[in-house]
């Protein structure tokens, strides 16, 4: 088994893979949606049952066989306390860094990916690390070379700025923009601050997508 191999299966069921770490005597192939992702979830009947986190109920499903058809241990970001240590196992990678808004930047879907589960094997499997691999083909960091920081200055609200580092993120101004009249752009394309990063502007969503992970976002704010 290789990481291609499991990311040629990931890819048939709508996910791909966004790193593989190695922790201990284990890898862990961690998993997001793929570019067909979203047309695959949003057809299948978690997407329009009613029942409250239809993504999360369609990774577990999606994720769970995924794991029994490769024989590898099926892992989930949610569903705790405890959690699993996806950020962790994101800068083991070595393809994934913080970016100045805080969450993760990865080397080519820049600031849009989110982590829908893993796959931990037994290291002994001879799957290979990211950060295992050939030291040419180590990425680095895309916010090192970026000198204007275009996200840092498209939040309307500077929800980002809360601490004057970037590195505080103030999710009630957040939430409060995004729930007015004149937070229109936010949730109908998403987050402005996200869609201002040069790398992965090809991943950017289309506003079905954008309007539902923003009324995800409201939701999870309502219940808080």
């Amino acid at each position: 088994m290789t990481s291609d191999g499991i990311d040629h299966a990931a890819q048939a069921v709508g996910l791909t893979v966004l790193g593989t770490a190695r922790d201990g005597e284990r890898v862990v192939c961690l998993l997001g949606l793929s570019r067909g992702g979203w047309d695959i979830f949003s057809a299948d009947p978690e997407y329009a049952d009613g029942k409250p986190n239809p993504l999360d109920r369609w990774s577990q499903r999606v994720v769970g066989a995924l794991g029994e058809s490769l024989g590898g241990e099926a892992l989930f970001p949610f569903g705790g306390p405890p959690y699993q240590p996806f950020m962790r196992w994101a800068a083991a990678s070595g393809v994934m860094w913080p970016s100045p808004l805080g969450m993760s930047i990865h080397r080519d879907h820049g600031l849009w990916m989110s982590f829908r589960g893993a796959l931990s094997f037994a290291a002994s499997e001879g799957i290979v690390a990211d950060a295992d691999a050939d030291a040419d083909a180590v990425a680095v960091r895309p916010c090192d070379s970026c000198i204007s920081q275009p996200c840092l200055n498209a939040c309307p609200v500077d929800a980002f700025r809360a601490g004057g580092d970037g590195e505080r993120y103030d999710v009630a101004a957040c939430a409060a923009h995004v729930s007015a009249p004149e937070g229109a752009a936010c949730r109908e394309r998403g987050c402005l601050a996200r869609r201002a990063c040069w790398v992965g502007q090809d991943r950017v969503p289309e506003p079905r997508r954008a309007r539902f992970h923003m009324a995800a976002f409201l939701a999870a704010r309502s219940e808080a």
